[in-house]
């Protein structure tokens, strides 16, 4: 048998994930297998998921002058990029966002804050935006850095449904990316949040340099961590940043790769998330054949996205229905 019916039979048929050397043989297939890869990806994000697409808004609710030096982050105090720093933003902004988010048919809004982590302050400030946030119908994600082991458990004891922290890229690569922390913080951070009793968002960043071993790697490393959900980002190089040079992931690798990421993880939430309108372009629709059952709705943290409008149109025309999901056990 091939790569691929080695994978579907084990995926739709005997409903087993695959191991590493199966997923290796997957990413080792030519370009000219990425439709067929993509269409498989569908059929198992159907079999193991269900046809629901789970739409989230996120707000930057505390944005640039961030300590670290995270090399694609416009938000980080180190570089000279044209991201000017702004402080929290008051309650009743945050609050008008989640209610501009909710009509748009979201059941999840994430509050992202550009810090390393929160101070007792800070969190106490985050917390008591979740019930406020909660009463216009959405489920409350939070995104505010490395976290101990007791701020994870306040979070949770809070309220907060999600707490997103991204591995972004292999261990083996973090290096040449991140200097001010390290891979193993953040998948500390990850454990935490399991252990309180959120769900665990950990997303990633393609096109920064990395391999495919790397992201093969990477990959491996998520399954190990096994997050409710991956939001995965392409870089979009932003001025001022050491990656501002970096070429775009060309749409047809972007495919192959959402493709290999469902493969991989066949019950996770995989989110479509930042840089997918500038690499994929007019083939976002295809991307939600290849595996996405998610995606973030309206603008990022420093570029906007696409009009909701033309989100909400794509997913009536792929009939794909809206709902709130959870990671199936």
């Amino acid at each position: 048998m091939t790569a691929l019916d080695t994978a579907r039979h084990a995926l739709l048929f005997e409903r087993r994930r695959l191991d590493e050397r199966e997923l290796a043989a997957l990413a080792g297939l030519s370009a000219e297998a990425t439709g067929a890869l993509a269409e498989l990806a569908h059929e198992v994000r159907l079999a193991w998921c269900g046809d629901t697409v789970e739409v989230e808004g996120i707000l930057s609710a505390k944005t640039g002058g961030c300590p670290e030096d995270c090399h694609f982050c416009a938000q980080s105090a180190r570089f000279a990029t044209p991201v000017a720093p702004i402080p929290f933003l008051e309650p009743g902004d945050v609050i008008a966002a989640a209610r501009e988010t909710a009509k748009l048919g979201a059941s999840e809004f994430c509050l992202v804050y550009a810090i390393r982590g929160p101070d007792a302050h800070t969190l106490e400030r985050i917390l008591a935006l979740v019930p406020e946030i909660q009463r216009e119908g959405l489920q409350v994600a939070v995104s505010a850095g490395i976290l101990t082991r007791e701020q994870a458990q306040r979070f949770a004891a809070g309220g907060v449904h999600r707490y997103n922290h991204n591995l972004e890229t292999a261990r083996s690569f973090f290096r040449e990316i991140v200097s001010s922390h390290s891979w193993e913080e953040r998948w500390d951070t990850c454990l935490h949040v399991k252990e309180a009793g959120m769900e665990l968002c950990c997303g990633v960043l393609l096109g920064m340099g990395e391999s495919d071993a790397q992201r093969l790697e990477l990959l491996g490393q998520l399954r190990a961590l096994a997050p409710c959900e991956v939001p995965v980002n392409f870089l979009n190089p932003r001025p001022g940043t050491p990656l501002a040079g970096r070429p775009l992931v060309p749409a047809r690798e972007a495919l192959r790769w959402i493709a290999l990421f469902r493969l991989g993880l066949p019950d996770t939430i995989l989110r479509y998330a930042g840089g997918r309108e500038i690499t994929l372009g007019e083939l976002q629709e295809v991307g939600m054949r290849a595996g996405i059952n998610a995606l973030i709705i309206g603008n990022y943290l420093t570029t906007l996205g696409r009009a909701p409008g033309e989100d909400l149109a794509m997913l009536e025309r792929l009939r794909m229905p809206i709902g709130a999901l959870s990671r199936a056990l």
